[in-house]
């Protein structure tokens, strides 16, 4: 048999392959459809109504002026409450996300009219919000720092993350045929605009600025973020771009539109940098404190303070690793050294100062005591609410069981009137009883006959109730007693 009969001079085994190669293509090829169907966003896209709805949301007066003041208001008071809901609440109703979208849609459509306007009206928006919550917590009587306002002070690489990728999500809703409003409001609270102007207004009303600071960083990273995403998603769904009858202007714009469009971006991505190495500094410094200051034994009365570490990163290389020790006893010099040993051996700690804060010989002991007497007080406070919280639950179950078993008396009174006639009289209750193992609480009937009814006829008809009220009120563990 010649090779002509395998076709153009090809081997059995080579027209296999090529059987393979042609089905694998085939696979790629449905596969790739199936994706491109599946991530397509372009043809259900309606540019001009996204348009037209993030313009209508840009203006800030009227209306959307009150709502910012509310949403202001209602911000700091959960922020000063500590109330997660509460503050939920304000980034819901809080109109800020409007002049964002509408400033990465004018960089990326060429729109500087529309730029204008919606940093004019984000500018002012900015300013009412802090003036406001600055108002609000100087007059205030109450001015805690509670964990809802110190959250919005240290801003980290998952903020950055958090505003691109909802500023994505809101983006890509908002230009879908018939928005997705869930997904708006799931931005709107995850983005979190309006908590932090408000921190910062608190920080500058109690005199701490670098409480402000913090705060002012991580709203402004959400700013940038969500405009850049905004600027990408606009130009991936490739909106038509603004025309002008002047080709010198429309030029010019673009390149100005260009020039603002880049500008935003390198300090997206300074500040992403930044936050992405400060992130990457105190996980390696948490990595080095787990492997020698939590593990150290101390012999004598001695006690690593966990809750007053400080790690401050700072990119010019004075960035600092501070543990606090209490009690008379003092680590040997050799063991720090050799912790400093350890820590060089992190390339990102290489550079930063280690700090071990103990107590002196001379008033350790008191500040030991004190700690310890601290430390044992709030412990006994957490067990107390513990077996507060194990009685409750108990007794919360036994409640549960208890309206479980509960019955219609008067329903079943006069059911068992009707069925038997030399009834009398009935009577229920329940009864507790233990085997000193567990307690139960037990359904007793007790029923009294009309005289003259026989001792078999009462031992019959007592066994047939009982047996009617185990099923009727599906419970096997009750019990019928006859009066005295």
């Amino acid at each position: 048999m010649s090779e002509q009969q395998f076709g153009e001079g090809k081997t059995p085994e080579q027209e296999s392959g090529d059987e393979v190669k042609k089905d694998f293509k085939g696979l790629l090829g449905s596969v790739g459809k199936f994706m491109s169907d599946l991530l397509e966003i372009r043809s259900n896209t309606d540019a001009v109504a996204t348009k037209e709805s993030i313009i209508a949301d840009i203006p800030f007066k009227g209306h959307t002026s009150w709502i910012l003041v509310c949403s202001i208001f209602i911000a700091s008071v959960g922020l000063n409450a500590n109330s997660t809901a509460v503050v939920i609440g304000a980034m819901l109703i809080s109109p800020l996300m409007g002049p964002i979208l509408g400033m990465g849609m004018s960089l990326a459509i060429n729109d500087i009219d529309t730029l204008r306007r919606s940093l004019k009206n984000f500018t002012v928006m900015v300013v009412l919000s802090v003036i406001t919550a600055f108002l609000f917590f100087y007059l205030f009587p109450l001015r805690d720092e509670s964990s809802e306002l110190l959250a919005r002070t240290k801003p980290d690489i998952r903020d950055v993350l958090i505003a691109f990728f909802g500023g994505l999500a809101l983006v890509i809703a908002r230009a879908k045929k018939g928005t997705i409003a869930s997904v708006i409001f799931g931005v709107a609270i995850a983005t979190a605009l309006m908590p932090p102007l408000c921190t910062v207004g608190f920080g500058l009303a109690i005199g701490k600025p670098w409480y402000a600071a913090g705060a002012m960083y991580l709203f402004t990273i959400n700013t940038i973020f969500i405009g850049l995403a905004t600027f990408l998603v606009i130009k991936f769904l490739r909106f038509p771009m603004v025309r002008y009858a002047n080709s010198h202007r429309r030029r010019l714009i673009a390149r100005l539109a260009s020039i603002t469009g880049i500008l935003v971006m390198i300090p997206a991505g300074f500040t992403f940098y930044q936050v992405f190495q400060e992130s990457l500094f105190k996980k390696q410094a948490q990595e080095f404190l787990k492997e020698t200051i939590e593990v150290y034994q101390f012999d004598g009365a001695g006690r690593y303070v966990d809750n007053l570490t400080k790690i401050e990163y700072v990119d010019d290389g004075t960035s600092l690793i501070e543990v606090v020790c209490m009690g008379d006893e003092l680590i040997p010099e050799n063991v720090v050294n050799t912790w400093r040993v350890q820590k060089n051996q992190y390339a990102r700690l290489k550079d930063a100062e280690l700090h071990i804060i103990q107590g002196g010989k001379d008033d350790s002991e008191e500040k030991f005591t004190y700690v310890s007497e601290l430390y044992e007080k709030n412990k006994a406070e957490l067990l107390n609410k513990d077996e507060q919280i194990r009685l409750l639950e108990e007794e919360v179950a036994n409640l549960t069981r208890s309206v479980g078993k509960q019955i219609p008396f008067s329903v079943i009174s006069a059911e068992a009137k009707a069925n038997y006639e030399n009834l009398a009289s009935m009577g229920f209750s329940y009864r507790i009883q233990t085997d000193f193992d567990k307690l139960d609480t037990v359904p007793v009937f007790e029923v009294k006959w009309k005289d003259g009814t026989g001792s078999s006829q009462k031992d019959t008809d007592t066994k047939k109730m009982l047996s009617w009220l185990k099923i009727r009120l599906q419970d096997s563990t009750l019990v019928i007693n006859e009066a005295k």
